[in-house]
């Protein structure tokens, strides 16, 4: 394919691409209008199905084959980071030389580490309910894991994240979406339909169907996939040299 041919694709492709957000941007509700069609639909899904968080209802009920693809993409790229950022054969580890941390640092990250990770569990485990859920709760106690690095050690961190588990926890999260959503179709409906499990009580744990669990798969995913994605690319900044020591 010759350069010319490659810039008509993409005028002919971006041509088309303008001309339907423009339709699409054409036939918006008015700016400020009391007409909102969309979130009036995605409230009404919510509360029928007794969700209190409407964005936890659209992420993990009514789109929740999209939040699949999202999960997809970030397993796929924490594979890909895995794969590219392995140890190769002209490469050995060093071990890293523990530096002094300041009084300050350590104590105020070792204090708050507890709670940054108590933090990120109550947002995973309240995600139906409050703002957040699997992905923001998933974030915030992966990386209130480590703290533990900036408070103590790189050989602190180790101890208590060993890689094998974490990535194997990310794998079985990922399943476990999945198998929550081949459930539906066992039960005679859809794919991840929130029909298997009863919706409970409004405003409660135990609230909205799959919605929670579904939840709690996506912040185990995301937690483990950023846990692995960090050890990598630690591994490369204070690990791994190569045959020269540089």
């Amino acid at each position: 394919m010759t350069r010319r041919l490659r810039l008509w694709l993409l005028a002919v492709g971006g041509t088309g691409l303008a001309v339907l957000l423009v339709a699409a941007c054409l036939d918006l509700p008015s700016f400020g209008g009391r007409s909102h069609p969309y979130g009036d639909r995605a409230v009404r899904a919510s509360l029928a199905r007794h969700t209190a968080n409407v964005i936890s209802s659209v992420n993990f009920d009514q789109r929740a084959y999209d939040t699949l693809g999202e999960m997809s993409i970030l397993f796929a790229a924490v594979l890909g980071c895995v794969v590219l950022l392995r140890q190769t054969h002209d490469e050995h580890r060093a071990r890293p030389r523990s530096l002094e941390v300041a009084p300050p640092v350590r104590r105020y990250a070792l204090l708050v580490l507890p709670v940054a990770l108590v933090t990120g569990l109550y947002i995973i485990a309240h995600g139906q309910l409050s703002p957040g859920g699997g992905f923001q709760g998933g974030v915030v106690a992966a990386t209130a894991l480590h703290l533990l690095y900036l408070g103590a050690d790189y050989d602190a961190l180790e101890r208590v994240r060993p890689i094998g588990v974490f990535e194997v926890a990310d794998s079985l999260a990922a399943c476990a979406y999945l198998v929550l959503g081949l459930s539906g179709l066992l039960a005679g409906t859809a794919f991840l339909a929130n029909t298997l499990l009863p919706y409970g009580t409004f405003n409660t744990l135990s609230s909205g169907g799959l919605v929670p669990l579904l939840n709690a798969a996506i912040g185990m995913e995301v937690a483990s996939a950023v846990v692995v994605l960090l050890a990598r690319f630690l591994d490369q900044a204070v690990e791994i040299e190569d045959e020269n020591g540089s």
